[in-house]
């Protein structure tokens, strides 16, 4: 009886020693973190990454951590892709492949799940982090303590998804787990519960995110900043944690539904007993459709900081660009059904629903207008922020007429379900979310690290990715139209076969170009006192990040700043700035006021993780002591006094004329 109230349903057996695929990535994974236990345990760095990282409530180094998390969340959900688009260039007529049926459907869910909640959502996060707060001339966001929480959450939430890898397995039933497939009949084992914990988990990080940085928009600008003077960034990201605000606690609700299905015996989606399939289906997509944009608005805002700067023109129709983002965040809301035309909603339904998915298309055209007509007559510098956004434009085109074609109910009957969907999905994602954040990362990199990173990695790794890209999708439009559909791990018309071996010669060079970018930040680190950043360099942007020092300090700003323009930064340098020199005013130094760091974001998640893995395998006292960890630790955190301190004057003073002296 105790052994059960310990370990439920865990044994030996959940551990798949019978396949040597699972048990070489596990082993490659626990080597991997063991190697960077020991190394740190070597160096003597425990202390050090304890109090600068773990508990660091820094809105500079938890983007970081988030942009740490989502890199190695992209190398292991890559690596579901190449998995998959190998399987299916061999998988042809007798040739069965190498994959198991359900090991294959076990990786298309991983693979959809990683990429967007794992890769997508902390790499917003990472950018949201980095750039807003100096944006808007704050010291931090509006919860320091929240942040570092919310991160946690997400890392528990990753680190759970990873954990079925090898011990038990995860969800076979594509990324969104529709009943009735979700349902404990069909699916009695524990992968849909690693699903739903994972996502309820790292969920809740990203709502709690969401309206932090809502409240930091909102109450935290500097002097001057009214709403039409905020960069388009901050526009973007406030647009879009108001959607994670709307959108994620219907996720919340959804999963928790599922779960009292399957944990209970209710039957809120199960046909037979009086549910409703159809209800899970419209709550996922209320949910899923609104997240498309809450990750593709921050890549326009990225866009629209980028073409600016290295057209050196000031943004065309900003006006214009934030009455588009403004009506994509409500259209967004209006969309949804059009994921499920052929499940017999009707046609007036499917007509309303497929005119409001074609309006949508035209705020978004209009910024791509306003990008390109900031471009005309531009000096423009193609560094490689830049070629991102170029590539943006081919690639996001095509996904969004692919995605009007399908807003036609009788031409998504054709295609629904099948490849030309696949492709379609990632035209959007890739092309636009992805590439966006590309272009962030290397634009804002030298105001998080203090030096850029190579150019001419950066453009190597840019031409293999964009050219993978093609090689890889643009064969997918053509098989989705040939009636192939997706989630198949093997097909017995060879017919097909070349269109997948091309496919996979496309996800290959997309590989090379992360082994790029891995080299890319390798030469950069070893080459770091020559990329250093340094004010008034043509690569600075028009807005406030750019006038701190690189990497900004601890407080961000010494004295909070003023504004009376939308481009603050760029009249600040045509007045101040000459020849790369700075030229310092008198300023009177005040102690700052900051919080102090604190572990219990750290100690809430890892309970939070526990509690999710025993309910994942019925471990009813390790689940009382996870949830109990939980509340006693918020309690305290309540009820703590010493949380915060002020950074008297005189240290204040010696930063700044050491990052001026840096500066000149």
């Amino acid at each position: 009886m105790l052994e059960h109230l310990l370990f439920g349903n865990l044994t030996l057996e959940a551990i798949p020693l019978h396949s040597p695929i699972i048990v070489g990535a596990g082993l490659f994974m626990v080597l991997v973190a063991l190697a960077v236990v020991v190394l740190i345990t070597i160096y003597g760095q425990w202390s050090y990454i304890w109090n600068e990282w773990i508990t660091s409530v820094d809105h500079k180094k938890i983007g970081i951590m988030y942009l740490i998390l989502s890199g190695v969340m992209l190398l292991r959900g890559f690596s579901d892709a190449i998995l998959m688009r190998s399987q299916q260039a061999i998988a042809a007529g007798n040739n069965l492949g190498y994959l198991p049926p359900e090991h294959y459907d076990q990786i298309f869910s991983a693979h959809g799940v990683i990429m967007i909640f794992f890769v997508a959502m902390p790499m917003m996060f990472a950018l949201l982090n980095i750039a807003v707060p100096l944006q808007i001339g704050a010291r931090d966001v509006a919860y320091p303590y929240l942040n570092s929480l919310s991160f946690w959450l997400t890392f528990v939430g990753a680190m759970l998804c990873n954990a079925s890898l090898v011990i038990g397995d995860f969800a076979k039933t594509g990324w969104l787990a529709y009943p009735p497939l979700a349902e404990l009949y069909y699916s009695p084992g524990v992968g849909v519960d690693y699903f739903i914990w994972s996502l309820q988990i790292a969920g809740v990080g990203t709502l709690l995110a969401g309206i932090n940085f809502i409240a930091t928009i909102i109450k935290m600008r500097c002097k001057g900043m009214t709403l039409m003077r905020m960069p388009i960034f901050v526009w973007s990201a406030l647009c879009a944690m108001i959607l994670v605000a709307l959108a994620f606690p219907v996720l919340t609700v959804t999963l928790a539904l599922l779960f009292l299905d399957r944990m209970f015996g209710m039957h809120f989606f199960t046909d037979f007993a009086g549910g409703n399939i159809m209800m899970y289906i419209n709550l996922i997509w209320v949910w899923g459709h609104p997240e498309v944009y809450i990750l593709i608005l921050p890549a326009f805002g990225v866009f629209s900081e980028v073409v600016a700067t290295f057209s050196q023109k000031v943004l065309f129709g900003y006006v214009t660009m934030v009455w588009a983002i403004a009506i994509i965040t409500f259209l967004s809301f209006v969309v949804w059904l059009h994921h499920f035309f052929t499940m017999g909603a009707g046609a007036d339904v499917n007509a309303f629903f497929g005119v409001a998915t074609m309006i949508i298309a035209i705020p978004t055209g209009v910024k791509v207008f306003n990008w390109l007509f900031t471009m005309y007559q531009g000096r423009i510098i193609l560094a490689t922020p830049m070629l991102w956004v170029t590539a943006f434009f081919t690639t996001f085109a095509i996904g969004g007429m692919t995605g009007v074609m399908m807003a036609v109910p009788p031409v998504d009957f054709q295609v629904h379900n099948s490849l030309f969907l696949v492709a379609h999905f990632h035209n959007v994602i890739i092309g636009g979310v992805l590439f966006g954040y590309f272009a962030g990362i290397i634009y804002w990199f030298p105001k998080a690290f203090g030096f850029r990173l190579d150019e001419t990695w950066g453009k190597w790794a840019f031409a293999f990715w964009v050219l993978g890209f093609y090689v890889a999708f643009m064969p997918l439009y053509v098989l989705g139209l040939n009636g192939f559909m997706r989630r198949v791990n093997h097909y017995s018309d060879t017919m097909y076969q070349p269109y997948f071996i091309v496919a996979a010669i496309g996800a290959g060079l997309i590989l090379i170009g992360i082994f790029l970018q891995i080299g890319q930040l390798i030469v950069s680190i070893k080459n770091r006192h020559a990329l250093r950043d340094r004010t008034g360099d043509p690569w600075h942007g028009r807005t406030l990040e750019w006038s701190v020092s690189s990497p900004a300090p601890l407080y961000n700003f010494a004295v909070l700043p003023t504004v009376d323009s939308r481009d603050p930064f760029w009249a600040y340098k045509e007045t101040h700035l000459a020849e790369g020199h700075v030229h310092p005013k008198d300023l009177h130094f005040q102690p700052i006021h900051l919080p102090k760091n604190t572990a219990a974001g750290f100690i809430i998640a890892m309970f939070a993780g526990i509690t999710g893995f025993a309910l994942i395998w019925h471990m009813w006292i390790p689940g009382v002591i996870g949830f109990l960890g939980v509340i006693l630790t918020l309690i305290a955190k309540t009820f703590s006094t010493d949380t915060d301190y002020y950074l008297d004057a005189e240290t204040v003073r010696r930063t700044e004329l050491a990052h001026l002296k840096e500066a000149i």
